[in-house]
């Protein structure tokens, strides 16, 4: 089954010196438990590439399908619906709720999802990044690294069907960024999670089945 496919999808704006193509014309498919790096200098459209594939934004032109929906037809709650569904996210600035503990920030998704045993999993989650001693810890008490594992443990604690990731050790040192790759594969094989990567590190783009090489909003190469 295809899990992700872009068909012909373009995202223009406006713009003070007229209509700026952020992405053209990108075709592309994804089958279940495959990788795909995106790669390509700042400005090429990466970032506006993955949140139209992930539905958090509609092309101009051409359409955007996940799980065998198109994302294009939808409004904005029913790609909401799908999200939380398929996909799990995880951001270079992680995204956690200030307000809540390490463990609430885990807890979200499973609650909204009504898993029964939510807080079992959620424990579980942390434990398998290595924060069982920081389940209390509110964002601000926790490092960089610290934050995104959790963010980690967020991401993957309903079992997402597709896991999109936006330069997700930019904010790291090398060290802790390397610790954060490792734990990403290792639950991204564990799942079987089709994984999207936008990084500007080509080792670690190296890791995945395929890198997708964006310029100026184009495809040049796969």
């Amino acid at each position: 089954m295809l899990v992700i496919e872009s068909r012909h999808v373009t995202k223009e704006v406006s713009s003070p010196e007229g209509i700026l193509t952020i992405v053209h014309d990108i075709s592309f498919s994804m089958v279940r438990a495959e990788t795909v790096a995106i790669v390509g200098p700042s400005g090429a459209g990466k970032s506006t590439l993955l949140a139209l594939l992930a539905g958090l934004d509609v092309p101009t032109r051409g359409s955007a399908w996940l799980m065998g929906q198109d994302l294009s037809v939808l409004d904005e709650d029913g790609r909401a619906a799908v999200r939380a569904r398929h996909v799990g996210f995880v951001f270079q600035s992680f995204h956690l709720l200030p307000s809540l503990t390490a463990l609430e920030n885990v807890l979200l998704p499973l609650e909204l999802a009504g898993e029964r045993n939510a807080q079992a999993l959620a424990r579980e989650a942390l434990d398998h990044v290595g924060l069982s001693a920081r389940l209390s810890h509110y964002p601000r008490q926790l490092s960089g690294g610290e934050q995104q594992r959790v963010a980690l443990a967020r991401a993957f604690v309903c079992k997402p069907d597709v896991l999109f990731a936006d330069e997700p050790t930019g904010n790291l040192d090398m060290v802790t960024g390397a610790r954060i790759i490792e734990l990403l594969f290792e639950f991204n094989q564990s799942a079987q999670t089709t994984l999207v990567l936008v990084t500007h590190d080509h080792a670690l783009a190296g890791r995945c089945d395929r890198v997708l090489q964006l310029d100026a909003g184009r495809l040049i190469g796969q």
